[in-house]
């Protein structure tokens, strides 16, 4: 995803450097924390503008979807203009962008806006590893700079809920967005100057392969949700797209010197499942943060930022297990801690499934939100190194921005799928059946790797 980049021969002292890295860090943690934020803001985002729980999956989607289709190439950005500028450019854009979300008139507006923010997102996150590799260019600094640097993903899963609910409690959905302004400003004070600044480089990128890629990923989705609407006629129209694009793509691909997805990465052994566990994991989270609002507040009567809160048993681990995660794999290995964080997610889903199916009660509902919590902490962490660990050499980067992007097209369809059980109504009973989706899915997922495991 990003070139070696040589040493910087005046790399700034550390205290001089903190800020910088403390500004790549935030901005990490703001294109993250969209991810999740807007969770808690449906219910009030629905009354306002008078959306449909179709409209509401299309907010939550037209974000990840243009997010994870770019990751695959905004590594390439990064490398051919300069990490720097990617990464400035795309802040700047997530400022603006965010500016015109909180004064968005009706939900598809939102919805484009939404889908500029996951373009700005996607050109900072492979930007901000490289900046730092120009920071730290001291092996040792750069490992203690990138261990803070990923401590701020599970910071963000788990503050999403938390903040995005004070906010809709205290101005509504509107103030989720502004909030993006002044931080963005502050992301750029502090990575301005020749500290970071990255060389441009020779790489070539697929433009028409990712542009279709992005419609192949984005017409999938609505043919989910329009089906899950009861929109047959939209639903087949959208299908027959993806089929269209998906075949144009596989052309494209075929036909590209720079392809989209490396041919040597997707061969790699146990790349496959690896892929598969990620994108169910991500499956699994993002399809719970979405489908419980909706119980929360419709059926059990929660505020915003009550529900923010009611979150915190499944994303507080976010911020903490990653740690003992890591042990974990440097003494056994990679596999071990996602056969258990996709064990436990399984049963975080039968668990949530059942309390819905037999009525929905807060407390007996702790149990299956740790569960998934510590589900998806240990098993994420320990897919990023199984997968770039897997990966021939050379290639770790691009490795690694396919498991990001694979995960977000999982996210993707989560909301779309378990969001479908839902489109009938915010009751539990839907409620449930949309969780023991979600625990099939991760049992699938587990069968696959415990096959895999006893075979290798």
């Amino acid at each position: 995803m990003s070139t070696v980049l040589s040493p910087d021969p005046v790399a700034a002292p550390g205290a001089r450097r903190r800020p910088a890295l403390f500004g790549i860090s935030l901005g990490y943690f703001m294109v993250l924390l969209d991810t999740t934020v807007l969770s808690v803001a449906e219910p009030d985002l629905a009354r306002s503008l008078h959306g449909t729980v179709a409209g509401l999956q299309w907010a939550v989607t037209g974000y990840t979807v243009v997010f994870g289709a770019l990751l695959l190439s905004a590594g390439a950005v990064a490398d051919r203009y300069g990490a720097h500028r990617a990464f400035r450019a795309g802040i700047a854009v997530f400022g603006a962008a965010s500016l015109l979300s909180s004064l968005a008139p009706d939900l598809w507006t939102l919805v484009a806006l939404r889908a500029v923010l996951g373009a700005a997102a996607a050109a900072c996150v492979p930007a901000s590893m490289a900046m730092i590799s120009r920071l730290y260019p001291v092996p040792a600094e750069r490992a203690k700079a990138v261990a803070a640097w990923a401590a701020t993903s599970g910071a963000a899963l788990a503050a999403g809920p938390i903040a995005g609910g004070a906010l809709v409690g205290l101005a509504g959905w509107r103030a989720i967005f502004l909030i993006n302004v002044p931080l963005a400003v502050l992301v750029l004070a502090l990575v301005a100057g020749p500290r970071v600044r990255c060389p441009r480089g020779d790489r070539t990128i697929d433009w028409p392969a990712q542009a279709v890629a992005c419609a192949t990923l984005g017409l999938f989705t609505d043919a989910l949700i329009a089906l899950g609407s009861g929109a047959a006629v939209h639903a087949a129209c959208s299908a027959a797209g993806t089929v269209a694009a998906a075949a144009a793509f596989a052309v494209l691909e075929r036909r590209s010197a720079a392809p989209v997805l490396v041919p040597a990465v997707l061969r790699a052994p146990g790349m496959p499942g690896s892929l598969v566990a990620g994108a169910a994991v991500n499956f699994v989270m993002t399809g719970v943060l979405f489908v419980l609002p909706l119980v929360f507040q419709e059926t059990l009567g929660m505020s915003a930022l009550r529900t923010g809160l009611a979150f915190l048993p499944m994303t507080l681990p976010f911020a903490f297990n990653p740690l003992l995660t890591g042990r974990i794999v440097a003494r056994t290995g990679p596999r071990p801690p996602v056969l258990a964080g996709l064990g436990l997610l399984t049963a975080g889903g039968v668990l949530l499934g059942a309390v819905m199916a037999a009525g929905a009660s807060y407390p007996a509902l702790l149990a299956g939100l740790v569960c998934t919590g510590f589900g998806v902490s240990f098993a994420l962490p320990a897919l990023a190194t199984l997968v770039v660990t897997a990966a021939p050499d050379g290639t770790a980067g691009a490795a690694g921005g396919l498991l990001n992007a694979v995960r977000q097209l999982g996210a993707t369809l989560g909301v779309a799928i378990m969001g479908a059980f839902a489109a009938v109504g915010h009751r539990s009973g839907q409620a449930a059946v949309a969780l023991f989706v979600a625990a099939a899915v991760c049992a699938a997922a587990l069968a696959a790797a415990s096959v895999r495991r006893r075979t290798a």
